[in-house]
């Protein structure tokens, strides 16, 4: 699948925490309904098989609606679902080796935090960076902090899409205006909700917002 970079507007990354009782699959299909153009499965504590089965399952959402699905950091889960590509950290796997495992028509976003990163992470094969934590967030504690100022050149140093992510929310996001990036990437903000679709449809309505933004 080749990337298009309106497909980045709003990336969603899940997390089975909120399901009350729902499958994912289910909570997964009403969000990209409601207007996610990007999916991401991160599951950092299934087993192989339980993670390729749910892989699967989120497959066959997306292929439905015809949006974009990438495996968090798991290429062999990523390839044995036939997912659209995989997504990296820094910590993880080298952006060149999942390029060469992957192949050349895969998706391969890659997560930085500083220019250079971003720059050899292009380099090295990625269609897309995703920049952060741009907030405080509550589901990666760890994560270290970028400023709108590295965000702003991450955006100027790079020729693929570059999606926000971190602790973004209907009411932060706009601070993100004028950045240069293509989208905005969320978890909690759309499956820790109550009312998943409302949540969804104003954040799509705030990130179109965030990526036209003229300054």
């Amino acid at each position: 699948m080749k990337l298009d970079k309106s497909s980045m507007l709003l990336y969603a990354v899940t997390d089975r925490t909120w399901l009350k009782g729902r499958t994912l699959a289910d909570v997964v299909e009403e969000a990209i309904k409601a207007g996610v153009t990007f999916l991401q499965l991160r599951e950092k504590n299934l087993e192989y098989d339980a993670f390729l089965q749910l892989a699967k399952e989120i497959k066959c959402v997306t292929d439905k609606y015809k949006i974009p699905y990438v495996i968090n950091d798991n290429v062999q889960v990523a390839m044995a679902a036939g997912a659209d590509g995989v997504h990296v950290g820094q910590g993880d796997m080298s952006p060149k080796d999942v390029r060469k495992i992957i192949g050349p028509d895969k998706i391969l976003g890659v997560s930085a935090q500083t220019v250079e990163q971003a720059v050899l992470a292009e380099e090295s094969g990625a269609d897309y960076i995703g920049v952060g934590s741009v907030f405080p967030t509550s589901t990666k504690l760890d994560a270290e902090a970028v400023s709108l100022e590295t965000l702003k050149e991450i955006c100027k140093a790079v020729s693929i899409p570059v999606v926000a992510i971190g602790g973004i929310n209907k009411d932060n996001a706009i601070k993100l205006a004028g950045s240069g990036i293509d989208g905005i990437a969320v978890v909690s903000a759309i499956f820790a909700q109550e009312n998943i679709t409302a949540a969804a449809r104003e954040l799509r309505e705030v990130s179109s917002r965030v990526v036209n933004y003229e300054v």
